[in-house]
């Protein structure tokens, strides 16, 4: 979900860091042999295996030749620029809330208050269909609804359609994602029949002390996938798996960036990682980024695929309801919980 997780506020490897390794940068993979009407077979068996290494060696790469018109993003990024430059007053006609849980915020009224940026959070479906309680013998559901502010007018046509190319280019992750398990190819898209996807844009502004703050603590994503659109300043850094070096992602034009969710990690039984990761603040630059987090339907129950699990692999986590999961950390935006909130780990045999 994008959202920093409370157990590593105190965590001294949370504060920013001034060094980091640029030595190796994630995997480049181009995407268009999956997508050439006179598929190349060979061609596509060395993407399906791309795919794989790089979910399991860094759990995070980019894409080119992905097949997003360029315009479609270059549009939402304008709307983006134009809706975070309106007042604080037309911004906060949007606000999000426990009510209204979508929509507009901002540091200063959250409680990762060492989080420096603003944000608009829209889903994909409208209404997005969620559990109406977190009891578990409550099957009734509510509908989230999207805020869409009057200003600039096409920020709501412009996203909707940037969130229909997102959806096209997840699926087809997960297509190369599931034929690199072994798995049939369309495996993973029943889960996604009444998703819980959503798009944020955000906004990160000239830090005055970027020693003191970071865009985004150090965490990992609770979904499925994410596609992270970020602009040619930077900032995002990944955990290298092989040594736990801090790598700044560079901006590659045009690219995207593609990172396992914790999800993944569980249906593949481990097979692939999520992996931790945060965003730098800019002393001079303001920054802008958008990323796509590919979630399943509410009532998706969520467990090691019965293909990967096996006597000498047994299941390593417990089936959880992600609509369950999905409202509980929702729900930890909006008040302070007297436990830490919920996990993977929490699932885990």
């Amino acid at each position: 979900m994008g959202e920093v997780d409370p157990a590593f506020i105190q965590d001294p490897e949370h504060r920013p860091k001034l060094c980091f390794s640029e030595a190796e940068g994630i995997p480049m993979i181009d995407l268009s042999p999956s997508r050439e009407k006179e598929k190349d077979p060979s061609a596509l068996d060395r993407l399906v295996k791309e795919i794989g290494s790089a979910c399991k060696e860094w759990g995070f790469f980019q894409v080119i030749n992905h097949g997003v018109p360029l315009d479609h993003r270059h549009k939402v990024e304008a709307a983006a620029r134009e809706f975070f430059g309106e007042s604080k007053e037309e911004k906060n006609k949007v606000r999000r809330d426990a009510v209204k849980v979508l929509g507009y915020y901002d540091t200063e009224h959250t409680k990762n208050v060492r989080d420096w940026k603003e944000v608009f959070d829209f889903s994909v479906e409208e209404p997005t269909l969620v559990p109406a309680s977190l009891d578990p013998h409550n099957q009734d559901v509510t509908h989230w609804h999207n805020q869409w502010p009057h200003y600039p007018p096409y920020l709501r046509e412009v996203c909707q359609e940037y969130a229909k190319d997102m959806v096209k280019l997840a699926l087809e992750l997960m297509e190369l994602i599931a034929l690199s398990l072994g798995l049939p190819q369309k495996r993973f898209h029943e889960f996604f029949k009444d998703q819980t996807s959503f798009i944020r844009l955000n906004h990160y502004p000239p830090c005055p002390s970027p020693h003191l703050a970071l865009g985004v603590g150090r965490h990992k994503d609770s979904g499925v996938l994410t596609i992270l659109a970020q602009d040619d300043v930077g900032g995002l850094e990944v955990k290298r798996k092989s040594d736990g070096e801090w790598v700044r992602v560079r901006p590659t034009p045009n690219a995207y960036i593609i990172n396992v969710g914790d999800m993944i990690q569980v249906w593949s039984n481990e097979a692939y990682e999520s992996v931790e990761h945060r965003v730098m603040v800019n002393s001079e630059k303001e920054r802008f980024s958008i990323p796509f987090f590919l979630n399943p339907s509410h009532y998706t129950m969520v467990e090691p695929l019965e293909e990967l699990v096996n006597e000498n692999n047994p299941a390593k986590y417990k089936p959880y309801n992600w609509g369950k999961f999905l409202v509980t950390r929702k729900r930890s935006n909006f008040m302070k919980l007297d436990v830490e909130n919920i996990q993977i780990y929490n699932f885990k045999v």
